[in-house]
């Protein structure tokens, strides 16, 4: 077992003793899949320390203890350095360099911030709640337990900086539907039986050849940004897949900047920000 295995604590209060032990968890944000499995653990749930059933009434000032383990984990890679810009039992936050997958694929095993992780944290399951395609930066969540992942996933909030061709002015927003391109696994387009997909963008500043933008997605679709402001031809620099000009910036021109996100066991409202990287920031000398 890790060292990272985490066992989380509820108090049970006064208005709580209205739910048997199960209830109370899913209450508490516990999910019901979880709490199955937490089921078949020993000590897997436990009141003042001691094994509780599911379906046992609780009493105020009980402490109600969840305990994680992870099965399924990656192969770590000592060799991969990620910064980390926020970290604690529950959460931890890197800093994804460009060129470097989320995810393990056929073309790609050992080198992504899955065997980073697991390197960095032995025994845990790799659970990124924000997944970055592999030539975007940026802020990467990942919790460390399936309780932090399941309450992260409806609040994490995030803000993304993009170089895109041409000069746009002001800000505004793109609706359009995304979907599949026909035969393809990757590429997507804007269509009209798409999903819903809607994009909210401010102008930083233009150099009059691209312009920086402030781009907060409201929903979350395949290659949103990407697909967005190629559809309203002013594709990211950098992106060739979308009609992005390669001239100046070979990968393209898009970073997760901000992050926020409520804190699955303290409740604190936790913001993050990172940088602009290099290759993007050089194009707009005046904001160095």
């Amino acid at each position: 077992m890790s060292e990272f295995n985490r066992t989380i604590d509820f108090t049970v209060t006064k208005e709580d003793t209205k739910y048997d032990a199960g209830a109370f968890l899913k209450s508490k944000g516990v999910s019901r899949r979880l709490i199955t499995k937490l089921k078949r653990i020993e000590n897997g749930i436990c009141r003042n320390g001691i094994t509780v059933r599911t379906i046992d009434r609780i009493y105020e000032g009980d402490i109600i203890s969840v305990k994680m383990e992870d099965s399924r984990t990656l192969n770590g890679n000592l060799e991969l350095a990620v910064p980390v810009v926020y970290d604690d039992e529950d959460v931890v936050v890197f800093n994804k360099p460009v060129n470097m997958p989320v995810h393990p694929s056929i073309k790609h095993q050992g080198d992504t911030l899955g065997n980073c992780f697991s390197a960095m944290y032995p025994g845990l399951t790799f659970r990124p709640v924000n997944r970055l395609d592999k030539d975007t930066s940026g802020l990467c969540v990942v919790a460390k337990n399936a309780h932090s992942a399941n309450l992260l996933q409806s609040t994490v909030s995030k803000v993304y900086y993009a170089a895109v061709c041409g000069v746009l002015e002001g800000g505004g927003r793109i609706n359009a539907p995304i979907g599949r391109v026909s035969e393809s696994i990757i590429l997507r387009q804007v269509m009209a039986d798409g999903q819903e997909a809607v994009t909210d963008y401010d102008v930083v500043t233009t150099n009059g050849r691209y312009t920086l933008v402030k781009v907060t997605p409201i929903t979350g679709r395949t290659h949103q940004i990407r697909v967005h402001f190629s559809y309203i031809g002013h594709p990211l620099a950098g992106d060739d897949m979308y009609g992005g000009d390669t001239s100046d910036i070979k990968e393209q021109a898009l970073h997760c900047g901000e992050i926020s996100f409520v804190h699955p066991v303290s409740k604190e409202k936790i913001f993050l920000k990172s940088q602009l990287r290099e290759d993007i920031a050089r194009l707009f000398p005046n904001i160095m």
